[in-house]
């Protein structure tokens, strides 16, 4: 025999003695319940997670199962799931036939997908009223009837990212003194490491990309063996060692992904400007180079779990 539902398309009905491996619910006062919107089970286990049985005795009337027993799965205790996590599941739910002592399964074989935005499912048209409180029928007698739910976990996966966002986001300051800069041959010079994250100055004395041959480049990075992706504001600076302005380059609400080997200014400042003694930043063969790195929020990057 088979039930259709409009909205939910065709389930099977079939008959069995075998009782149900994972839930049994007996309610041995049903018309106590009809005052009561939603009847939440207790958690029970199944495929490794925690479910609950939900019962609408009057209907699910937002989802239209007015004159039905409206019936769902819900996963329970969604804290302990790492981010990203999706379940798969086929689930059969059952009532009692009294009178032929089976269990009538209610099911339709289809997938369902539990995530974390959808963490219920089942029939708003489960079985109309009207077939269900007849006894002749066997599933309501004396007031007593029973219900059952079985779980099959096909497969859970786990993939996705964190978001965090500081509440009172921190500023790491550093200064690093370049000395014998004028001496310097090599491509790049690196900064000793500051902050949680290691992050470092990277120096061009002699430009890099576009800035090659006219200016001194500046970049920052972080360790990326951390392996997470950090939003940032950040301000680079020379200083002038006199009484003249200094030279800062800014860089706001910048997401900073372990892809990327660092973030900068290949045009940071002029080698003429930066050499001229009259101006004031470099004094003595040395510069003063200084980061504010503020940091707003991070992502955390999770790998996959295949149960």
């Amino acid at each position: 025999m088979e039930f259709k539902n409009s909205r939910e398309g065709i389930v099977l009905r079939v008959l069995r003695d075998a009782t149900p491996s994972h839930y049994l619910l007996k309610i041995q006062s049903f018309s106590s319940l009809t005052n009561l919107n939603k009847f939440i089970s207790n958690d029970f286990d199944a495929g490794g997670f925690k479910w609950k049985l939900c019962l609408y005795p009057n209907g699910d009337k937002e989802n239209k199962g007015e004159g039905h027993i409206s019936i769902y799965l819900e996963l329970a205790e969604l804290s302990s799931l790492p981010i990203g996590w999706e379940i798969n599941v086929i689930f059969n739910f059952f009532v009692f036939d009294q009178l032929q002592g089976k269990y009538v399964t209610i099911q339709d074989g289809r997938i369902r997908r539990f995530h974390s935005m959808k963490t219920e499912w089942g029939f708003s048209k489960f079985l109309d009223l009207e077939t269900f409180l007849n006894p002749s029928n066997g599933y309501l007698i004396k007031d007593t009837c029973v219900f059952g739910a079985e779980v099959f976990v096909i497969k859970n996966t786990f993939k996705g990212e964190f978001l965090s966002k500081m509440e009172d986001p921190t500023t790491h300051y550093h200064t690093w003194i370049v000395k014998n800069f004028t001496t310097m041959t090599n491509k790049n010079y690196i900064s000793e490491s500051f902050g949680p994250y290691k992050w470092y100055l990277i120096l061009f004395p002699n430009g890099h990309k576009e800035g090659k041959g006219k200016n001194i480049s500046i970049y920052l990075s972080y360790d990326h063996s951390f392996n997470a992706k950090l939003f940032v504001n950040f301000i680079l600076r020379v200083k002038n060692q006199r009484d003249g302005p200094h030279i800062e380059g800014k860089v706001e609400d910048h997401m900073f992904y372990p892809t990327d080997k660092d973030l900068g200014f290949p045009e940071f400042m002029l080698l003429d400007t930066l050499k001229d003694p009259k101006q004031g930043y470099l004094v003595d063969d040395t510069c003063i180079i200084e980061a504010d790195v503020k940091l707003l929020g991070s992502v955390s990057l999770n790998k996959s779990w295949l149960s």
